[in-house]
């Protein structure tokens, strides 16, 4: 069961994880993007935990919502509209059925798509989220997981980008970590340390 305290303790880390590598994130996304990601991505993070205390006294769908919300009003760009549905999506699936985290997370990746008009293999963030939705559906153990997240960022790298910014590329996209996808792997690190 994970509780508000879990839910506390894995934003701050997720928005300290973000902050460490902001400039990483920017220098990815100077390569195949707009060189914004870092600083949208801190911006955002920065906003959810200087709202901690206020997020985390809702419960736990309540708040994930929240998170959501705050994501789109502040990450800005294309990741503020899919980093926020995937949190808004998760807590609106808590919300019918607490404890079906899992269920939850498919159903998150899956309305990111359709926010995205976006699928695997595309070189996106869904490159990392969809399998690591496999994974969870597996049972796999929890370093499984971020072992599986941690493989598919890399193999972002030798992938042609078929949607966002850095399709504009073609070709000129191969031989890039995706700056996306290497997020969803910041945030899926930092949740899987303290999470139950």
């Amino acid at each position: 069961m994970i509780d508000s305290s879990h839910l506390r303790a894995a934003l701050l880390a997720i928005a300290e994880a973000v902050s460490a590598h902001a400039e990483e994130l920017t220098a990815l996304d100077a390569a195949i993007g707009d060189g914004d990601h870092g600083a949208n991505m801190k911006r955002g993070f920065d906003a959810v935990a200087a709202d901690i205390d206020t997020i985390c006294a809702k419960p736990l769908a309540e708040a994930l919502k929240a998170v959501g919300t705050k994501l789109v009003m502040t990450i800005g760009g294309a990741s503020g509209p899919l980093y926020g549905t995937l949190f808004l999506t998760l807590g609106k699936e808590l919300a019918v059925n607490p404890e079906a985290y899992v269920v939850a997370y498919r159903k998150a990746v899956e309305a990111v798509a359709a926010r995205g008009k976006s699928g695997i293999n595309q070189k996106t963030l869904l490159d990392v989220l969809y399998p690591v939705a496999d994974a969870l559906e597996a049972g796999k153990p929890k370093s499984d997981v971020v072992a599986v997240a941690r493989a598919a960022v890399a193999g972002t790298k030798d992938r042609k980008a078929i949607r966002g910014r850095a399709s504009f590329l073609g070709d000129r996209s191969i031989g890039h970590i995706d700056p996306g996808a290497r997020s969803s792997l910041l945030l899926i690190e930092a949740a899987a340390g303290v999470l139950p």
